[in-house]
């Protein structure tokens, strides 16, 4: 049985669910529109906004509780935002514009933003849930797998994937001391953000610094006959001793709020250029909303951080009544893998259909370089070791530049904003962002 909020009897103005990176833009974007308006945030974790691609430098303790927060500790109250941290919310009535939460509170609103964000994808396996099992994407999933190191004195770890996530925790896993393995289905390490070339660069990475790294294959089960992580069979037959088990496969936007509702959902929830859904006055923005990939014009979430922030805060400037779009919305992603930095931007990896690949390598230097052309312009960036200039790559593909003039210097050491058509350094220098 669900009951009204004492303090809330009349509807929230706005209403934000989530309080991560979409969320601090939603706020941001709407107090440049609107300074006085009431702001309520819910958010089911009890921690103040923080930063998620901290989480593993947190574990391997390079860095304290205290450098964490994404803001500064009166975020909340300078913005005049009502934030009630661990109040989660169950589902979103979109005809009566009710959220309700899990304790069965009720919360009418006039506008919502949804940045829930995304949850691990966990598949069915014998032992998932045992104990010593673990996800890694929040900060609370840090500290558990920091009690159970020390708990269990854990000398051996096994990470199922080899993405993003799979990678942050193996390198803090290993910072701890522990032998780890990394396991991962793909062929190659990092798939979906790396091309052969790169993989194999980061791959020599992972094995220099002492871990083991299985491709193309996976965990069949846990092995836990006693409710306690042993180990894990792998579906070739082999099998590997562990104290603790990362299930880093991957996430999937949280859009379970709105299960059976009128806001509608395909992979995340659909959102236009205002971050607006299809209910009028509800919006949705970061991991958990889908929106239109501007180099493949297919709708699809794009899980990145600069991208939720800029989600959030179109949303955020639109729920008060401004009206902002958010335009150029592609593929990013950042991480070092051991110590060797990596840049894909955009369609990275793509080739035929009408795109022109440019790579340049440094075997040595274990350094590589793949720009992606489609005619004059360049729509995908690639880069292992070296990586300065993707900021004027990223800039080149989110504006459509013609680089007709600069082609030749692409790969070049040379190549810089001084050889791009004078209107687009203008823009660069005196326009959106500084972006490069």
């Amino acid at each position: 049985m669900s009951t009204k909020s004492d303090d809330m009897d009349e509807r929230v103005k706005h209403l934000i669910i989530g309080n991560s990176t979409a969320a601090v833009g939603a706020v941001e974007g709407l107090r440049r529109v609107d300074r006085e308006a009431p702001v309520t945030l819910l958010a089911r974790e009890p921690h103040h906004t923080y930063s998620r691609p901290l989480i593993s430098y947190l574990l391997a303790g390079e860095i304290d509780d205290a450098r964490m927060h994404y803001r500064p500790a009166d975020f909340y109250e300078a913005n005049r935002v009502y934030a009630r941290l661990g109040v989660e919310v169950e589902r979103v009535d979109a005809e009566s514009r009710v959220a309700i939460t899990t304790a069965g509170m009720e919360i009418p609103f006039e506008k919502l933003l949804i940045a829930t964000g995304g949850k691990p994808f966990v598949p069915p396996m014998e032992g998932a849930d045992a104990v010593g099992v673990f996800t890694f994407t929040s900060w609370d999933d840090a500290k558990r797998m920091a009690a159970h190191i020390e708990e269990a004195d854990a000398k051996r770890a096994v990470v199922i994937g080899g993405g993003l996530i799979g990678i942050k925790s193996a390198e803090a896993l290993h910072a701890r001391g522990l032998e780890v393995t990394m396991v991962e289905l793909a062929d190659r390490v990092l798939p979906l953000a790396l091309d052969e070339t790169a993989s194999r660069l980061a791959a020599a990475a992972i094995a220099e610094a002492g871990v083991e790294l299985v491709c193309g294959t996976t965990v069949d089960r846990i092995v836990a006959p006693e409710g306690r992580v042993e180990g894990v069979a792998l579906k070739t037959g082999r099998e590997i001793a562990c104290d603790l088990v990362v299930v880093a496969i991957g996430v999937v936007p949280e859009t379970g709020i709105v299960d059976g509702s009128a806001v509608e959902t395909a992979r995340g929830i659909i959102i236009d250029q205002r971050c607006e859904t299809s209910v009028r006055g509800i919006y949705a923005a970061g991991d958990v909303a889908q929106g239109t990939d501007a180099l493949t014009g297919e709708s699809r979430p794009i899980p990145i951080f600069p991208n939720a922030y800029r989600q959030g805060s179109v949303a955020g400037a639109n729920m008060a009544g401004g009206e902002a779009t958010v335009n150029s919305s592609f593929a990013m992603n950042s991480v070092e893998v051991f110590g060797l930095p990596t840049i894909s931007v955009g369609l990275a990896t793509a080739e035929g259909e009408g795109h022109e690949v440019l790579t340049r390598i440094g075997e040595k230097a274990r350094t590589y370089r793949r720009i992606v052309l489609r005619g004059s312009r360049v729509v995908g960036a690639l880069s292992v070791g070296d990586i300065d200039r993707m900021g004027i790559f990223t800039g080149l593909i989110r504006h459509g530049i013609d680089v007709s003039s600069a082609r030749e210097l692409l790969l070049s050491d040379e190549f810089g904003l001084v050889s791009l058509p004078a209107d687009y350094r203008k823009h660069v220098v005196r326009g959106e962002g500084i972006e490069v």
